[in-house]
């Protein structure tokens, strides 16, 4: 594919919206007032808006290797802050996927060059979770059960921002979701990690692990009758 094909489908992406909502680019340069903060991966194959079905200027979006929420990234930290202060969302949703390159490479130490300091973060929450996540199988099973891990870790990260929270301390409505995405059926999870003032985080945090874990756990087989 060249560029110039790029362009292409460009000018018959605009045309074929421009045709289904009539002054929709002059109506979309006026203003964009987004009520979603999506914080999610950089993989190509987690088209954000298109996944929930969203039109430009309805989803704000914050994307870099494996979802990482870190409290000294300036870059995620000042989107957020504009997000809240400027544009008023009133949900921050962080979206990790099943098959993240990124959580793989963390979960087996595998070494990817600059990335991996910034992946240093995921594998954090792999040594904080090791003893029951390594009671796992090795392979699809234990690696989907760190990317929810992920999801649960940095939604907790940004409702300990002190962006969040500052919002939360003035009144402002924002609450803190936690989702998963499915490449290998387009589904989203919701991982019931959902807060929306700073008292509920705890209860929030400590419930979404224990369904995640309970989830991911072999059930004892019952006796068959006789």
């Amino acid at each position: 594919m060249t560029l110039e094909s790029l362009f292409e489908k460009n000018r018959a992406w605009a045309r074929d919206i421009e045709n289904r909502t009539p002054g929709f680019f002059t109506r979309l340069q006026q203003q964009q007032s987004p009520q979603y903060l999506w914080i999610g991966c950089s993989d190509s194959r987690v088209p954000a808006n298109e996944i929930v079905g969203l039109l430009p200027g309805e989803l704000f979006v914050h994307r870099n290797v494996a979802n990482v929420v870190v409290h000294s990234d300036l870059n995620c930290l000042s989107v957020m802050q504009f997000a809240i202060d400027s544009l008023k969302v009133r949900h921050i949703i962080v979206v990790g996927h099943y098959g993240c390159s990124g959580v793989k490479a963390a979960m087996n130490n595998q070494r990817i060059g600059i990335a991996d300091n910034w992946l240093r973060h995921v594998q954090d929450v792999r040594n904080q979770h090791r003893d029951w996540l390594f009671q796992l199988p090795d392979g699809p099973a234990r690696l989907d059960a760190l990317c929810e891990l992920n999801v649960l870790e940095q939604s907790l990260n940004v409702c300990q921002t002190t962006v969040v929270q500052d919002a939360w301390e003035r009144g402002q409505e924002v609450v803190v979701h936690g989702w998963v995405y499915g490449l290998h059926d387009g589904h989203i999870k919701d991982m019931r990690m959902t807060v929306e003032h700073p008292e509920a985080l705890a209860v929030a945090y400590a419930k979404a692990l224990s369904e995640l874990k309970k989830r991911h756990t072999p059930q004892p087989a019952a006796d068959s009758a006789v």
